[in-house]
């Protein structure tokens, strides 16, 4: 973008000025947009807090712990056992909660 530098400069006032109108300007073409068709179907999808969920089912799948992994006694997760810090009591923590 070329600048001319013999044109006339504004004063401060001036910028301020066209600054606050290009913010009014900017604020009411924002107000003024319609809601996006994506943002209804949106909107429609979501769940409210204490929604009766009872006849909703869950399938969730369960894959079993192997050989070379542990369950942390503080946090409950299934670590491999490159992240076991320590035992204590015998029981396995991970580098997490060590």
């Amino acid at each position: 973008m070329a600048t001319d530098y013999d044109a006339p400069r504004k004063t401060d006032e001036e910028l301020n000025e066209e600054s606050l109108e290009d913010l009014k300007a900017q604020h009411a073409s924002k107000t003024a947009t319609s809601v996006d068709a994506d943002q209804a179907d949106i909107n429609e999808n979501l769940e409210l807090p204490g929604a009766d969920l009872s006849d909703e089912s869950i399938t969730v799948l369960v894959i079993p712990k192997k050989a070379d992994e542990f369950t942390c006694s503080r946090c409950f997760l299934v670590n491999h056992r490159s992240q076991l810090a320590k035992e204590v009591k015998g029981q396995p923590i991970c580098n997490d909660c060590a």
